[in-house]
């Protein structure tokens, strides 16, 4: 089975700064490291692989530097990393991404199954992931905490939802996207960390792309930042106490005075 796992690089920190102009974060001097829930889709696609043999390409979407992203997966174990990379990508929203992804991994041959990450934190959109299967028109199941079961036609999953979980059988080729309960990732081994040290990174740029070039970018995104801000601390609130009679008054003035203000 071959499995692709999308991945994404994201700011170590929370200290960071965006360009006023274009809206999107200046990553120059920024610590970068694998976005977390995309270390739970490595782990899942290790585990099918362990199962039912087959490879494990990983695929991100970056600067050069976005490399590091790869070689921290292929540490973990795994066997191939692919990176898509051009100026034209610069400043991508959720929708360019998502064809960008979908058009790179059109290049890779017999994919059975895409694994993501549920969303990143740099953006907490959780839109790549489908994204990427109605592009490729493929099936996908979200927020999924368990594999039952996997061959090379189809994949039965549990999917979390608020009051329990479904269990989803979709056919393959098709796309998952994980949630931090399905696995605990592993460390990279020290035999990892010297094969991803000198692992050939194959690299993908718009000329090596059957794409749309008005489609990609800041220019192909149809949303933007307008402006991003720190909000304000939120003030601790009033503290009521008292016997519960003398609460309840209390709670009804306070209620009472706010439908005056209304």
């Amino acid at each position: 089975m071959n499995i692709v796992v999308c991945i994404k690089q994201v700011p170590g920190t929370t200290q960071v700064r965006i360009n006023p102009e274009t809206g999107t974060l200046i990553r120059d001097g920024v610590e970068a490291v694998v976005n977390p829930f995309d270390e739970y889709a490595i782990e899942e696609a290790l585990r099918i692989r362990e199962k039912v043999g087959g490879r494990v390409k990983v695929i991100t979407m970056g600067p050069p530097q976005a490399d590091t992203a790869l070689r921290s997966a292929i540490a973990m174990g795994a066997d191939e990393g692919i990176l898509v990379t051009d100026r034209q990508f610069a400043g991508s929203d959720t929708w360019a991404t998502s064809y960008t992804l979908s058009c790179a991994i059109k290049t890779i041959e017999d994919t059975h199954l895409i694994i993501c990450g549920k969303q990143a934190i740099d953006g907490d959109t959780a839109q790549v992931g489908p994204g990427v299967a109605e592009m490729l028109g493929m099936p996908f199941v979200a927020w999924v905490r368990k594999v039952e079961a996997v061959s090379e036609d189809s994949i039965k999953v549990e999917r979390m939802m608020e009051d329990g979980y479904d269990i989803v059988e979709i056919p393959l080729p098709g796309l998952i996207t994980v949630v931090k309960e399905i696995n605990t990732p592993r460390m990279a081994s020290l035999k990892g960390k010297m094969n991803a040290k000198k692992a050939q990174i194959t690299t993908l740029d718009v000329s090596s792309l059957v794409v749309e070039t008005e489609r990609l970018g800041l220019n192909g995104s149809p949303t933007q930042v307008l402006r991003s801000f720190v909000p304000g601390k939120k003030s601790g609130g009033e503290k009521i106490t008292g016997e519960v009679p003398e609460l309840v008054a209390k709670i009804k003035s306070t209620i009472l005075d706010l439908e005056v203000i209304k």
